[in-house]
Order: C-alpha cells, then structure tokens, then sequence
C-alpha cells in the first residue's frame, strides 16, 4: 500500500493534524504571517546576500544612513556617506541604488537629489568624483509609476563589489477625506 493511499484512509482527529484538510488550507495564511513576523523582527543578514553588516561597513569606505521623513509618509529621502579613503586613488567610484521587495525583487530606483549630472538622474551606475554626503529620493513608486504597497522593503547601496542594506518601511499615502458621509451629507 503506498503512502499515499494510507493518508486516504485515515479520518482526521484532532491529534492528527497533518492529514486535516481544514489545517492544511488554514497553514499558507499562518506560515505567510509567521514569515512576516520573522521578517521584521530579524532582517535578513545582509552577509548572506552578498553585502555585510553595518559594523563592517564601517571599514569599506562608505555608509548607508536611515530615511527620512517618518514612514507615515509615502516617498523618503535615503541618505549615504561615500568616506575619503574611497577616493584616495583619485578614480570615481561607481554607485547603484535600488529598491527591492522581501523576495529581492527591483521594485524602483531612486533618484539622486544635487548631483553634477543634473537633478532627478536614477542612481544606477551613477559616477561620484568627490567624498561627502550624498541623497538620494524614492518617491514610494514602482518601476511602472504605481504606488508601491504599505511593507517594508530594503534599500540596497552598491559601491563597486560591496552592498549594504537598510530596511525601509512604506506606508500608504493618507487619504483625502471627503466632505460627504457615505450615506449622503451631513445633517440630511
């Protein structure tokens, strides 16, 4: 008899939980809110990506800061410090930003704010010549020019083989209220 049709056989009880056709649809839900939870508590290392932690960032030249304003507001400004040793053999240094979702997936790229090239040029393989304090500008839009859903995503800087990673939290732009209630207006 082969494992399958011994399933088939068996009657769900409560202590047999794994052949519980009523846990079995219940557990994507669950696992997924689980994952989420895990996910904000413990981001994920960015060593296991390729990049490294923000102690070792320290050593590799420049920094990623956090964003700003609050996260009640849709679009952000993300701040990244590019140090002087960088530039000590006097050649640019190549710089990307992108914005990826949980699954790491490329949800926009930021633009960056007073550079030489002009202003509103996606950073993406975007040359700096000069150390110092830089800005880049997410307007809490896709690729595609929608609104990006409330969640948290994570900014990736790259500065030629090196990454790091800053967890940025979006939250939906706040809605207009509107003059009337939803059964008519006021004092009718």
């Amino acid at each position: 008899m082969s494992p399958l049709q011994d399933r088939e056989s068996e009657e769900p009880t409560r202590n047999n939980l794994v052949n519980s056709e009523v846990l079995m649809l219940r557990a994507p839900p669950v696992l997924l809110l689980l994952l989420a939870c895990f996910a904000w508590l413990f981001p994920p290392d960015a060593r296991a990506q390729g990049g490294t932690t923000a102690q070792a960032a320290q050593s590799k030249g420049f920094r990623l800061e956090q964003n700003y304003p609050s996260p009640a507001n849709p679009d952000t400004y993300i701040p990244f410090i590019l140090e002087g040793d960088l530039f000590a053999d006097g050649a640019p240094r190549v710089v990307s930003m992108r914005v990826v979702n949980m699954l790491g997936q490329i949800v926009a790229v930021p633009r960056a704010v007073g550079h030489p090239r002009g202003a509103n040029v996606p950073v993406l393989n975007l040359r700096y010549t000069e150390p110092g304090r830089k800005v880049a500008y997410w307007d809490g839009r896709d690729l595609n020019g929608t609104r990006v859903a409330t969640g948290v995503y994570f900014c990736m800087l790259q500065v030629g083989d090196r990454t790091e990673y800053l967890k940025v939290i979006v939250t939906a732009p706040p809605r207009r209220r509107s003059r009337f209630w939803p059964f008519g207006r006021r004092g009718d």
